[in-house]
């Protein structure tokens, strides 16, 4: 479950095959890293599954090993770009 909401900044980051995110939009406080490797699914709530999100319909889950991340989109297209470039980024990663 979800308990609260807050606003992450992402960078796709090819050189160290990861998908990085920051507290703030100058990218000076790091929070947290997905490395491709670890990332198994990428898919859309269509469950509903974080009932808190502030956009559902925007919303869109990244599982990794150890850690299921629900990610929310500023709009559709967002989200498909997204999730796209995240799955490539998997797929390319596991050829090698």
């Amino acid at each position: 479950m979800v308990k609260t909401w807050k606003k992450r900044w992402f960078l796709f980051d090819t050189d160290h095959k990861r998908l990085a995110y920051y507290t703030d939009c100058d990218e000076r406080k790091l929070k947290g890293v997905m490395y491709f490797q670890a990332i198994e699914e990428v898919y859309y709530d269509h469950l509903r599954t974080a009932t808190s999100s502030p956009r559902p319909s925007l919303t869109f889950c990244v599982k990794t090993y150890d850690r299921l991340f629900f990610l929310v989109a500023s709009n559709a297209v967002s989200m498909r770009i997204w999730m796209d470039v995240i799955v490539t980024a998997t797929d390319e990663h596991s050829r090698y």
